[in-house]
């Protein structure tokens, strides 16, 4: 009787520390899990404000002290720095002409209003159906340097991506819209919006 009550408290202590180890580990994967789908829900909040121009929305998910950078190519140019805040939704209601970095090929002065160079700089295609998404990777690549990672280390970016639309452009008319995310107060916030395509 005394060597079946050991057995007993011997097998009860193997499950239960199975057990203990196995909720460890599973949360482990939630944690990791969860930071990937925050951001990712972070991206799709954004894509449905952009979809549907409620830019009041949009702006709700701009980071609180550092606002956000847009970018209209990949290469960020370190010498330029569009970054708005809560002026954004000043800038749409008062239709200020904002300079946005250079063409490419020209070089001339990006100086548009909010509303056009989303149109042509952000939302410029159905991002919220594209075919290819990525967590933390590259997927869009031309012959222009990316820089993203450089300037934006250790921060998590999702990319939307098209590889063409035109069969007679060999794929040159692909284009990506990614989003660059940074953690303030446990949550979430867009730090950069990049818009990419092939560039001259």
């Amino acid at each position: 009787m005394r060597c079946l009550s050991i057995l007993i408290i011997a097998v009860l202590l193997i499950t239960g520390c199975n057990r203990k180890e196995n909720k460890t580990v599973r949360a482990e994967k939630i944690q990791r899990v969860t930071q990937q789908d925050s951001i990712e829900a972070i991206g799709l909040k954004a894509l449905t404000a952009l979809q549907t121009k409620d830019y009041e929305a949009f702006a709700a998910l701009f980071h609180p002290t550092e606002g956000v950078r847009f970018s209209p190519y990949g290469f960020i140019d370190p010498t330029h720095k569009q970054v708005l805040a809560k002026d954004f939704l000043e800038a749409i209601n008062r239709n200020w002409i904002l300079t946005w970095g250079n063409v490419d090929g020209s070089g001339e002065a990006i100086k548009i209003r909010v509303k056009a160079y989303i149109e042509k700089f952000v939302y410029n295609a159905d991002y919220m159906h594209a075919p290819q998404k990525s967590y933390d990777s590259i997927i869009g690549k031309g012959n222009s340097i990316d820089n993203l990672k450089d300037t934006y280390p250790q921060l998590h970016f999702t990319e939307y991506h098209f590889k063409g639309f035109d069969e007679k452009y060999r794929g040159l008319d692909w284009t990506s819209l990614r989003f660059v995310f940074k953690k303030y107060n446990n949550a979430y916030y867009l730090v950069a919006v990049i818009h990419d395509q092939w560039t001259v």
